[in-house]
């Protein structure tokens, strides 16, 4: 937690309650130390940047979920917008 915590310029209080809010949820070592992935760590950074810019915590917590879903479905409507040009080709 240390690490991600220099890393992002945070401190481990910070990611602990972006864990408490669910936002991320590390793996843990078999020693018990925290483990974060490239993508937690790419959640949490946003998360300070909206912290940083006055929203709370919870309202950013929430505010990235969203884009992360709004993200995913912009995706798979592309990826069906792809097929169906294929589909039409044929």
């Amino acid at each position: 937690m240390g690490r991600a915590a220099e890393i992002l310029n945070v401190t481990p209080a910070f990611l602990r309650s972006l864990g408490a809010a669910k936002l991320i949820e590390p793996l843990r070592s078999e020693g018990g130390h925290r483990r974060f992935s490239r993508y937690q760590l790419r959640l949490a950074a946003r998360a300070r940047e909206l912290v940083d810019a006055g929203t709370q915590l919870e309202a950013a917590c929430r505010i990235i979920i969203l884009e992360d879903q709004l993200a995913e479905a912009l995706r798979i409507n592309e990826e069906l917008r792809q097929r169906e040009e294929l589909r039409q080709r044929h």
